[in-house]
């Protein structure tokens, strides 16, 4: 692993995998046993939380920048894609998703979003699935709606044509 520490600025949009989109309000240093470490103070609008993250573990926990359009528009293009059939044991899929959403990149997230959409049209799916599919769909229009400067509703409605084109 790189010794470089991701350097956020206060302000700065990021992104929380699983958390969703926050923004840094403050940098903090807070003692620990004998030593200060510098902290991210980061406020999450979604589930209007606070968290404090170790500016040395941010890029452990997949804290990131919110993608350049470029990514986003990439990430919407691929929701319309035709795709790979998923396992139909949903503790499989459910599992392959998590993972996915742990790794935390748009694509990856746009990918579950696809999948389970299309998994839920041919059978309701599993109430732990549905959250899942809930979170991903959130974190996604979130990130989108902040990359490309479009509100929420925009997106969703982006998100949802392309997803019924398939």
């Amino acid at each position: 692993m790189s010794e470089q520490v991701t350097t956020f600025q206060i302000d700065q949009k990021v992104v929380y995998p699983s958390q969703g989109v926050g923004k840094i309000v403050s940098i903090q240093d807070k003692k620990f046993k004998d030593q200060t470490i510098p902290y991210y103070v980061i406020y999450l609008e979604v589930t209007d939380m606070t968290v404090m993250v170790p500016t040395v573990k941010a890029e452990e926990l997949g804290i990131r920048a919110i993608v350049p359009q470029e990514e986003a528009q990439r990430a919407l293009e691929l929701i319309g894609e035709s795709f790979e059939p998923i396992p139909s044991d949903w503790k499989l899929r459910y599992q392959m998703n998590l993972d996915l959403l742990k790794k935390g990149s748009v694509i990856d997230i746009a990918t579950i979003v696809r999948s389970l959409y299309h998994r839920s049209k041919i059978k309701e799916l599993p109430i732990l699935e549905r959250k899942l599919y809930d979170s991903a769909l959130k974190l996604l229009e979130d990130e989108i709606s902040f990359s490309l400067g479009k509100s929420k509703e925009e997106v969703e409605a982006l998100i949802f044509a392309r997803l019924e084109a398939n």
